[in-house]
C-alpha cells in the first residue's frame, strides 16, 4: 500500500529533478524550493498529489510543477515524467525572447 505523502527530497529524486538524493536534500535544506508558495527549509517536508512545487533551474530559470503521483521508485525518465505536470512553459519563453 502506497502512503498518501512522500518526503520532498525523495520525490525530487524519483522525479529526476536531482541526480542524487543527497543533492535533493541539499536543495530542500537551502530554502530555494517552494511548496504551495511556502519556502521549504527541511528535506522531510511531505509532498502529496495536487501540491505545486517551484524548483530552481540553471541561469535564473524556475520550473513550476504540479505533483500528479508520488512514485515508488526512481525509474526511467518516461516514468518520472508521469509524476508531475509542468505548469510553466519555459520553452515558449525562450522562443519569444530569441524572436525579439
Amino acid at each position: 500500500m502506497q502512503s498518501e505523502s512522500l518526503r520532498i527530497d525523495k520525490w525530487l529524486w524519483h522525479a529526476r529533478f536531482y541526480k542524487t538524493r543527497s543533492l535533493a536534500q541539499a536543495a530542500a535544506c537551502s530554502g530555494v524550493l517552494r511548496l504551495n508558495s511556502t519556502r521549504v527549509e527541511k528535506a522531510s517536508v511531505a509532498v502529496k498529489p495536487g501540491d505545486v512545487l517551484t524548483v530552481p533551474r540553471r541561469h535564473r530559470e524556475v520550473t513550476v510543477v504540479r505533483v500528479k503521483a508520488l512514485g515508488i521508485r526512481r525509474g526511467p525518465a518516461c516514468e518520472a515524467q508521469g509524476l508531475y505536470e509542468v505548469l510553466n512553459d519555459t520553452g515558449a519563453l525562450d522562443q519569444t525572447a530569441s524572436a525579439a
